[in-house]
């Protein structure tokens, strides 16, 4: 135990030199496959049933992981050749200080995706404590628990977990997913579940934007953890296919629960009657401990890439340091903050880094060759310095992806409700499509000025 407490190399926010770069096709896989075994990725299945009937909402879930996992294999192949975290990756297209922004965005999202998963691992050990020892609810005692947790794997570095989920957990974990299918499958009439019809509260692509905005939101972190790939193969396939699997799985199984054990899918208390319906199934409880044990590892990566995200905007701040701060806020809104509205959180999350993804392949791939100049990312008045720091032509670019994402799926938030224009078509491949075309158009005919770099030692 002893040793795995000794954190990683810490590279910080520089490429990753040669000798750190160990993580091969399956060691990503393992990772990512993991990542994406969550709780919360079962509940977002929940928000698909009963708008749509079973049939549709499986389909949904296939055509969307499919879209969301490709990009984000492109965004971890990308983060593979270049060796730099996702923020610093986002220099290149928008400038060193245009790429504020997303990470200031990044940030939040994170910290709640942070807490989120904290509160989960909180609610399932209640829910475990009750059903097999019969205790109160010691909610803030299991937030403070899991959060010291989180710290430990924090601070370990993505090197080290990835190398503990490899040898133990990943099997435990896909044993107590088949248990719990396997218990859906026999206890339940599957064929006359998928028979019924939805009562069409929900578009199929809608639904498709759903499943594709969970991916979506690992983008600005996935080159963090790609950048330790041996080889650019290795980083697409065992990003995009090891996230895909249980993408698919848990959205099925989120949206099986709610027609099969009639689990309420109320978006302002979504987990307490999902991880009682789990207790309740035979020998449930043994596989809602395994996936409680496995939930830690999603906290682990917002709260090390919170501190990346953080290092792009004060470079100077110490990353065990942050991590420690991070947590600590984390445990604060832990303690303090409801878990509510899923839905447009989600699609937030996919009108802000959908397009910027479609910005940053057009730019790296068409644009640029693949060749970035990475010594240059660090480099006041080198050459992605642009206007000022920013590049307002990819900023513009990028901004009217995500509105044209938000005007086609809509705005509903708390005090702001906007119907979107055309919900039933999707948003997501629009807002890409349009971003990257612009952003190759505009690069490739635009009236480059020569960039002037600053006298540097």
């Amino acid at each position: 135990m002893a040793a795995f407490l000794l954190h990683d190399d810490e590279v910080g926010i520089r490429p990753v030199p040669v000798h750190r770069r160990v993580l091969g096709l399956w060691d990503t896989f393992v990772l990512w496959a993991d990542l994406g075994i969550s709780f919360l990725v079962m509940v977002v299945g929940t928000f698909l049933v009963p708008g749509l009937g079973l049939k549709q909402a499986l389909l949904a879930i296939l055509v969307g992981a499919i879209i969301g996992n490709v990009l984000l294999g492109i965004g971890g192949a990308i983060g593979a050749d270049v060796r730099v975290p996702q923020m610093v990756l986002l220099r290149a297209p928008l400038g060193l200080r245009g790429s504020y922004l997303p990470t200031a965005l990044n940030i939040l999202q994170l910290l709640g995706w942070a807490t989120f998963e904290v509160i989960v691992m909180a609610q399932a050990a209640d829910v475990l404590m009750k059903e097999v020892f019969g205790l109160r609810s010691l909610y803030h005692l299991w937030v403070t628990f899991f959060t010291a947790l989180t710290l430990v794997l924090a601070l370990s570095g993505p090197i080290r977990v990835t190398r503990l989920l490899k040898v133990s957990i990943v099997w435990l974990v896909l044993l107590s997913t088949l248990w719990i299918t396997g218990s859906l499958l026999v206890n339940y009439d599957i064929g006359e579940i998928l028979s019924r019809p939805g009562d069409g509260s929900m578009s199929f692509w809608l639904a498709v934007d759903l499943v594709v905005a969970l991916p979506i939101s690992w983008f600005p972190l996935v080159a963090d953890y790609s950048r330790f790939a041996r080889d650019t193969r290795s980083a697409f396939w065992g990003t995009a296919a090891g996230y895909f699997v249980p993408q698919v799985w848990f959205y099925a199984l989120g949206s099986l629960l709610v027609l099969a054990v009639n689990v309420a899918s109320d978006p302002n208390a979504p987990i307490s009657p999902m991880l009682t319906a789990i207790a309740g199934l035979t020998a449930g409880w043994a596989a809602l401990l395994i996936l409680l044990i496995d939930e830690t590892d999603e906290a682990f990566a917002n709260v090390y890439s919170t501190a990346l995200s953080i290092e792009n905007l004060f470079p100077w701040l110490r990353h065990r340091l942050l991590i420690v701060a991070i947590c600590a806020v984390v445990l604060l809104a832990g303690w303090t903050i409801p878990l509510a509205q899923y839905e447009s959180f989600l699609l937030l999350i996919g009108s802000a880094f959908v397009p910027l993804l479609g910005v940053l392949a057009a730019d790296y791939y068409l644009l640029r060759g693949r060749r970035y100049q990475v010594q240059e990312l660090y480099e006041p008045g080198g050459a992605y310095w642009y206007s000022g720091g920013v590049n307002w032509r990819a900023v513009v670019v990028w901004a009217i992806g995500a509105a044209l994402y938000l005007a086609i799926a809509g705005v509903h938030v708390k005090g702001l409700n906007i119907d979107g224009l055309a919900p039933e078509v999707g948003a997501t491949l629009p807002s890409f499509t349009v971003a990257f075309v612009l952003h190759a158009v505009l690069g490739r005919f635009a009236t480059r000025r020569p960039v002037t770099v600053m006298e540097r030692p």
